[in-house]
């Protein structure tokens, strides 16, 4: 076990994370100059394109340092916010982190919040100064900074560039010296956290995990704790870029798991894997079911779709097991699913996975969150409402609880009005401010997470002209005053623009759905009402003119009658279309309504 060293890398996105995992693993000869390519442990597309970590991954490297071998596992990290469950899981298997700080951009708040979980866990933290070879990189004033969040050393932060490879051998030096090894009982009961796991589709889910206690060998009867099943171990191994295949894997090593399950539900990040005939008594601290946040709706765009799109969602959840789904439907969008999921970038992800590998032209509806709802008849009962549609009438409702959270947000001094209107607007409470640097301020806010879920990050990089660096928790859930806006074309609720909103914001909202409407939907033969209402009382209304033919054009001079007759003709053959008359809405209509700002 002193051999070994289990270590993350935690920094905000775009910080040079994925490109320092590719200069560790070229320098300690774990790849070939064949198998080399940039981000090697971003695999999707998706990743590579938008430089993101969507997937955490894990890899093995061997490295020789003063004539002893030893054994590095890198668990690698997702860097967005959406997905901090999985970040504190990777954490929780680790023993130390290395902290990269980008030279140029310094701290930033996803830094921060991933290095409170790492401090949390007691993780040995190795600062690395990233991209000190940029032209703009500002190497002293970063230090200080690191210096103050740290309390360290200077001699402690190591200056490096991963894309030219200066500082590597200091930092893997760094990792052997200053990371303990893990610390396990050999001869006790199997105890293994799951830190991830990824569908295969020739031999079911692979589990990867990090042994705490114990050994796991092949042939094994093993159970999951969480979901108390067991399995038998078909294959253990270790991670390198392709798979290892080991008779057994020992106290604090990391490695991966195959028993044959089909069902990505099964597997729970989090959860712990003992022995079947002896089980472990205590469990992996800091299990709990991921549980999504925002709520969408995702209709096919021609109906006809609806099973070739539940086979597409299905096949994404066994790669995605955080994805949740039910069947419903709308009567302007027809058949379709309510998603559930961990934020909004999750959303984006899943809509272009869903475009990219399946061909499948979805519609998506409005994000909102999950709600709880109370009614006179019994005030302590709770109705969970993920759907506006779901909410009771308003006559029964007694009161309404939404999801709150703490937002952190780090800028530069400058954008400390702009961003603290844009958060009050949102209808947030400031609760702290401070200066980490002259320069640079970190605000904290108790906001409703409904508010965020629209445009507000996209409003956050431009009021702060792309300075300010924004994380989230959730802190529970909060009375609030809440109505349901409905939206009605041609006197028909249109249930797929449906939105619960703060009673203070229900009629500028409702006035910006309808004009955004009135712009987006085509002139018809006859005259489209636009209207938003709460209940029954209308709270702003547009109206789509008809197209209208000049029957008056063939009538000249005379008397006024004659115009009169043909004009009320027009008028009854207009009305009478009108009842009959049905609206088409484009699909961008559907995707306007979220960006209301611009």
């Amino acid at each position: 076990m002193k051999h070994i060293r289990n270590f993350c890398i935690i920094a905000h996105i775009d910080h040079g994370k994925s490109t320092l995992a590719d200069r560790l693993l070229d320098f300690t000869g774990s790849v070939t100059d064949r198998e080399k390519q940039e981000q090697l442990l971003d695999s999707m597309d998706l990743e590579r394109e938008r430089g993101i970590t969507i997937k955490s991954h894990a890899i093995q490297m061997d490295y020789e340092y003063e004539g002893e071998k030893y054994v590095l596992n890198l668990i690698d990290t997702p860097g967005h916010v959406d997905f901090s469950y999985e970040v504190s899981r990777s954490i929780a298997a680790c023993e130390g982190a290395l902290l990269v700080v980008d030279a140029a951009q310094s701290i930033q708040a996803q830094t921060i919040s991933n290095l409170y979980l790492a401090l949390e866990n007691d993780l040995e933290i190795i600062p690395v100064l990233n991209k000190v070879d940029l032209p703009s990189a500002n190497p002293e004033v970063v230090s200080d900074d690191i210096v103050d969040l740290l309390g360290c050393e200077y001699e402690d932060i190591i200056p490096a560039s991963a894309k030219t490879g200066l500082g590597i051998e200091e930092i893997l030096k760094a990792i052997i010296t200053r990371v303990p090894g893990p610390r396990g009982k050999v001869d006790a009961p199997l105890r293994a956290l799951i830190f991830d796991s990824v569908y295969n589709p020739f031999r079911g889910v692979e589990t990867y995990f990090r042994v705490i206690n114990g050994s796991i060998k092949k042939g094994q009867n093993i159970k999951f704790v969480a979901t108390q099943k067991n399995y038998f171990a078909d294959e253990v191994g270790t991670l390198r870029l392709k798979q290892f295949p080991r008779q057994e894997i020992k106290t604090g090593d990391v490695g991966y798991l195959i028993t044959g399950i089909k069902d990505a539900r099964e597997v729970k990040v989090g959860d712990t894997i003992t022995d079947a005939k002896n089980p472990t008594t205590e469990a992996v601290a800091g299990f709990e079911d991921v549980k999504p946040m925002v709520f969408a709706g995702i209709y096919p765009v021609d109906t006809e779709d609806y099973e070739e799109l539940r086979s597409s969602m299905e096949k994404l959840q066994l790669n995605d097991a955080s994805l949740v789904f039910l069947p419903e439907s709308s009567a302007a969008l027809g058949f379709g699913f309510r998603c559930g999921f961990l934020g909004m970038l999750h959303l984006e992800i899943i809509q272009e996975r869903l475009e990219r590998e399946f061909d499948m032209t979805v519609i998506t509806t409005v994000p909102n969150v999950s709600y709880h709802a109370f009614t006179n008849k019994n005030p302590d009962e709770l109705i969970l409402v993920n759907n506006p549609s779901d909410l009771p009438e308003p006559s029964s409702l007694n009161r309404v609880e939404e999801p709150y959270i703490k937002a952190t947000i780090i800028t530069k001094a400058d954008y400390v009005g702009n961003v603290m209107s844009l958060c009050i607007e949102k209808r947030g409470e400031i609760t702290n401010q401070t200066y980490l640097t002259t320069e640079r301020v970190e605000l904290s806010f108790d906001m409703p997470l409904a508010e965020i879920v629209f445009d507000f990050y996209d409003r956050l990089k431009t009021v702060s002209r792309g300075y300010a660096s924004f994380d989230y928790s959730p802190i529970g859930m909060r009375q609030s005053k809440l109505v349901k806006v409905d939206v009605l074309l041609n006197g028909n609720v249109v249930d797929a623009l449906s939105a619960l909103l703060h009673v203070d914001n229900a009629y500028d909202i409702g006035k910006k759905m309808c004009e955004k409407l009135k712009e987006l939907i085509p002139r018809q033969q006859f005259d489209i009402p636009i209207q938003a209402a709460i209940g029954a009382k209308i709270i702003a209304r547009e109206t789509v003119k008809a197209l209208r033919k000049d029957v008056t054009a063939k009538c000249y001079g005379g008397d006024i009658s004659r115009k009169r007759k043909l004009l009320e003709k027009q008028k009854k053959g207009k009305k009478r279309m009108r009842q009959v008359g049905n609206v088409e809405i484009p699909q961008e209509a559907f995707m306007a309504v979220l960006k209301l700002n611009d």
